[in-house]
């Protein structure tokens, strides 16, 4: 965002975020998300904290595929008159917060915080270091696991947490051209993730070398053949 701002100039920029929100926030509120607020050119969605159901995990996760899909037709848009295309991360995370009216006396907010909103934070941030676009962590996945598609990524520690914490992609957003041969990419990347978890070095760097032949651009599996 920073670079693309500076090279837009201020008006541009202004239009360019104002076209985004208005097509990713309709998409949040089209899956009972409520819009907690922007943070510059970030978008903060809660799902579930004013009235709670068993959908809600499965709301934020259709909401992330669902914005990914709609950023490609911006960046149709864009293309067509001659801006380039933007990319952006989705981090979910479930569980626990604390939510309530905050702020000094003179300006409150509703909104939530605790370690699962940061933890959201982290994992939208770690998409750049994976080359993905959704990530979600434990409990997402096994809220979604029997009807979303997703596959297991890392371990990963972040901060303020001791312990690791595994994360997971989702992937309903991808189409046979953003992800081409994908199951035979994932099972060679899931073997290869056993394999690597077993120390079977070379039995991991054959399989991520296999994913990598069935899609060239899969981030998940170039990280794990280099490691």
């Amino acid at each position: 965002f920073t670079s693309i701002s500076e090279r837009l100039g201020a008006k541009e920029t202004v239009a360019l975020l104002n076209e985004y929100f208005t097509d990713m926030v309709d998409i949040v509120f089209a899956h009972n998300g409520v819009l907690d607020k922007y943070i510059g050119d970030m978008i903060m969605a809660v799902f579930g904290s004013v009235l709670q159901s068993d959908d809600d995990a499965s709301n934020a996760v259709m909401v992330g595929n669902r914005m990914l899909t709609g950023l490609h037709h911006l960046n149709q848009r864009r293309a067509a008159r001659g801006g380039e295309p933007i990319q952006i991360g989705v981090g979910i995370s479930t569980g626990n917060v604390v939510a309530g009216n905050i702020g000094s006396l003179k300006r409150m907010e509703y909104t939530v915080i605790g370690d699962r909103v940061n933890l959201a934070e982290r994992l939208e941030g770690a998409n750049k270091f994976y080359g993905t676009s959704i990530l979600i962590c434990e409990a997402t996945y096994a809220a979604i696991r029997d009807h979303a598609e997703a596959r297991e990524i890392d371990l990963i520690r972040v901060r303020g947490r001791e312990m690791p914490v595994a994360i997971y992609e989702a992937l309903g957003h991808h189409t046979a051209d953003s992800f081409p041969h994908r199951e035979e990419a994932l099972a060679a990347f899931r073997e290869g993730l056993l394999r690597y978890r077993q120390r079977d070095w070379g039995g991991a760097e054959h399989c991520f070398s296999a994913a990598l032949a069935a899609n060239p651009g899969d981030g998940p599996s170039k990280i794990y053949f280099e490691r």
